[in-house]
């Protein structure tokens, strides 16, 4: 019998350049955002704050990254998924930390996802787009 299971996971060297390179990409547009990567268990292993972001928007990426991390989809899916389904909405509105708008990511190997980037304080496209940029540094995008 096995006792020990080996769970993938995202290393702290991959967390840090994805997040450096979220925050770069924003930089050179202007834009100032907070960018945050869990692992696949949701704890916080890097996260960044431009000078000038939004304070909120801090636990807004941890969030984002958390959502992704928990069900391996971005986040701007969910309402999607719920659709027209009026006690999915009440539900989920009542779970703590489960955000339901764009900027969160998974981050995936080899169809398994082993945790998730969260970006806030731009546009939701603007922040999917640091996201992204952030897994391409890594290259997962």
């Amino acid at each position: 019998m096995q006792i020990v299971a080996t769970t993938p996971g995202i290393t702290w060297e991959a967390a840090t350049g994805a997040v450096q390179a979220a925050v770069r990409h924003a930089e050179r547009r202007g834009w100032r955002i907070n960018a945050a990567v869990v692992d696949r268990g949701g704890n916080l292993m890097a996260f960044l704050r431009m000078p000038g972001a939004f304070l909120h928007s801090g636990d807004i990426a941890i969030d984002k990254a958390y959502t992704s991390a928990s069900f391996g989809f971005p986040t701007k899916q969910w309402m999607a998924i719920v659709g027209d389904n009026e006690g999915m909405k009440l539900g989920f509105a009542a779970r703590p930390r489960l955000v339901v708008f764009g900027g969160g990511l998974p981050i995936q190997v080899a169809g398994d996802w082993i945790g998730g980037i969260g970006v806030s304080g731009a546009s939701e496209t603007e922040d999917e787009e640091c996201a992204q940029a952030g897994l391409a540094a890594i290259g997962l995008g």
